[in-house]
């Protein structure tokens, strides 16, 4: 049986834990680099994580089959991103909890046992994709993937469960810079900016299935549930407190907006590219990768390959992660990065699980990596609206929430995110499911 802890034990644990503790001597631009990372925190790493395999996948096939034409959507959802992402990280500080542990206290064990299991099958399936995009990856530099998948599993177990959660979150931060390589990759392709710069200002509306399609897999991959469930019980896990709430909330809304810019840069790329040679069909982000080599050259082809290596790598982990909090906080049981099996056993078990599965069915000849995306998506298309509506119905409650709740036009503001969102995502889901 799981040992329980008060609310009170587990707030402590977690500042003393998880709060960086500067060594009594550095130099000068030691002192810099650290000051540098600790302005650095979940939400740049939840944000950011949301740019897995499928979702460069999905910004390479935007930039492909439309060029620069959906690039003024990546600046409505950067703004739904933050708000959302925002809101979590203030839920978090204020409330010291993670969101599933605040649906089970204030909606009951039933909603929150229905998010858990969606989490579960949802995350494990995306977790299986990143694995893959991990051998995709590596196996451009000729590495198989029955080295470099089982590899990649064990050092990221590592860095969750045998390091501490200051030694975790500084490890995800450095998993974020690959994604430089796609602004370099997109200049590579010398774009005409001028172009670019109109498709970020002026709507472009195609009328087609396959655009519509497009459109709402592009707001349904920038926005998925495991970034906010991950970003919320970080921010707790980190021991952020409430006057530290303004910097914390910046984090969350600077992460969305690099992780944005990244999706743009990725459609500028292969806009520039692939569109531009008529070479619209991507199934993978691996293929995009290929593909720009005889446009932009190998160089371009190598850092594709980097920033998907990078971006695998961090949602691996997160996912597992977010999935384990979920879990222990819906059913009450410990948790924490860095824990042992033996202080937080369920905890350790499922991140343990999940990447053991999740590399294991990655490094399966022939594994259907596009039908279990398809299932995933119509999984997180259900879970998504959930998600949303409870992050939405919590932060404005003054119970929950009390001064800090939500209210006049950041309140608006985030119910017209949730009802937009929704629309779009259980639009997708139909269309998914009727094989549209």
């Amino acid at each position: 049986m799981a040992v329980r802890v008060p609310p009170v034990m587990r707030r402590i644990r977690s500042a003393t834990r998880g709060r960086p503790r500067l060594p009594a001597r550095l130099s000068p631009r030691r002192a810099r680099i650290f000051a540098f990372l600790g302005l650095l925190g979940p939400g740049l790493i939840a944000a950011n994580a949301g740019n897995d395999a499928g979702g460069i996948a999905t910004y390479s096939s935007v930039g492909a089959k439309y060029g620069y034409d959906l690039l003024w959507t990546i600046v409505l959802i950067t703004v739904s991103l933050a708000l959302v992402q925002m809101l979590a990280a203030r839920m978090g500080v204020v409330t010291g909890k993670g969101l599933a542990e605040l649906v089970r206290e204030e909606y009951g064990i039933r909603w929150s046992v229905f998010a858990t299991s969606a989490v579960l099958i949802a995350n494990l399936g995306i977790c299986i994709s990143d694995f893959v995009g991990v051998g995709a990856a590596l196996g451009l530099a000729g590495i198989p993937v029955q080295i470099s998948v089982p590899i990649a599993a064990l050092g990221i177990w590592l860095i969750i469960v045998r390091g501490s959660y200051r030694s975790a979150e500084r490890i995800f931060i450095w998993f974020t810079i690959p994604f430089f390589a796609y602004p370099i990759a997109a200049i590579l392709a010398h774009p005409h900016w001028k172009a670019v710069g109109k498709a970020l200002v002026v709507p472009h509306i195609h009328a087609s299935s396959a655009f519509l399609l497009l459109l709402i897999a592009t707001a349904g991959t920038t926005i998925t549930p495991y970034m906010q469930l991950y970003l919320q019980s970080a921010v707790v896990e980190r021991g952020v407190r409430e006057d530290e709430l303004r910097k914390e909330e910046r984090e969350a809304v600077a992460g969305a907006v690099f992780a944005n810019l990244i999706a743009g840069f990725i459609i500028i790329a292969t806009g520039a590219t692939l569109f531009t040679h008529g070479v619209h069909d991507i199934s993978s982000a691996a293929d995009a990768a290929r593909a720009l080599n005889p446009f932009a050259g190998r160089y371009a082809e190598v850092l594709f390959g980097i920033g998907l290596l990078g971006a695998s790598l961090l949602a691996a982990a997160i996912l597992p992660i977010a999935t384990s909090y979920v879990v222990s906080e819906s059913l009450g049981y410990e948790k924490g990065v860095g824990r042992r099996r033996e202080e937080a056993p369920v905890f350790v078990n499922i991140i343990t699980a999940m990447i053991m599965l999740g590399a294991f069915v990655a490094i399966i000849p022939g594994v259907p990596v596009i039908s279990l995306l398809v299932g995933v998506q119509v999984v997180n298309g259900v879970l998504l609206p959930i998600n949303l509506f409870f992050i939405w119905r919590l932060a404005r409650s003054p119970h929950v929430m009390g001064e800090h709740r939500s209210r006049g036009l950041l309140d608006g503001a985030a119910a017209i995110t949730v009802a937009v969102t929704s629309t779009l995502s259980l639009t997708l889901v139909v269309i998914t499911v009727l094989g549209l």
